[in-house]
Parts: structure tokens; C-alpha cells; sequence
């Protein structure tokens, strides 16, 4: 049985590819600095896919600050563009906070840019 299974893994080309000698090497975790002030070093995540509410938001922008240990949760629709992103983000953290010295985001496909225009970023 054992050699059955190692013939049909050395014949599937995507267990080829996912092999570890395959892929390169994860670099080392870094721990991001103890910021000074609050709202100066923030992580952004997006919740998606929940039930829409009678306000038609289906998801939720959530800003961590690394300081205080506090988070804004920012209701948006899944389909809201980066100018109303852009919009909200100014509107409700930079107009109480200021604009933070470093964002960690997991790079979520809304902020992928349009390889045509990159300067263009594509919608959610």
C-alpha cells in the first residue's frame, strides 16, 4: 500500500508542486515595535461575508491600534469602492487620530491594483 500511495503522489502534478524542497523558504517573524503614541502603529482586517443589515452592510472594517489594545469597527458594504474607503477611514480615525506612522495589513485583494493602471487601485 505504501508504495501504491508514494507511485500515485509522484504522478500528481499538484502534489509535485507543493512540496516543500518546491517552495521557497518563509523569511523570519518580525515583532513590529512598541509604538509611542496611540493610533501611531495600526492593523486593518476586513470581515466579510456576513448577513446584510437593514442598512445594506455586509461587512466590517476592523482598525486595531497596537497601544491601547482598541479597535474601530467600520461598517461598509462588500461592493464599496477604495474612494469610499478612502472617505471613511479619513472621516473616522484620521479626523480623531491623525494619520498613524505605519498600517499591517494582510494585503486583502481590495487594496490589488489594476495591472493596466497601476496607480488605479481595483474595488472590492
Amino acid at each position: 500500500m505504501k508504495a501504491e500511495i508514494a507511485t500515485y503522489v509522484s504522478k500528481c502534478l499538484t502534489c509535485a508542486k507543493v512540496k516543500a524542497e518546491h517552495q521557497k523558504l518563509p523569511g523570519l517573524l518580525q515583532q513590529p515595535e512598541i509604538p509611542e503614541w496611540k493610533l501611531e502603529k495600526i492593523t486593518m482586517d476586513f470581515v466579510k461575508g456576513l448577513p446584510r443589515t437593514s442598512s445594506g452592510y455586509d461587512s466590517i472594517w476592523v482598525i486595531f491600534d497596537w497601544l491601547t489594545k482598541s479597535a474601530h469597527f467600520l461598517p461598509m458594504k462588500k461592493t464599496d469602492s477604495m474612494e469610499k474607503l478612502t472617505q471613511l477611514y479619513l472621516k473616522d480615525i484620521v479626523c480623531r487620530h491623525g494619520v498613524p506612522v505605519s498600517i499591517i495589513s494582510d494585503r486583502d485583494s481590495c487594496f490589488a491594483t489594476d495591472i493596466k493602471n497601476p496607480t488605479l487601485p481595483l474595488n472590492i
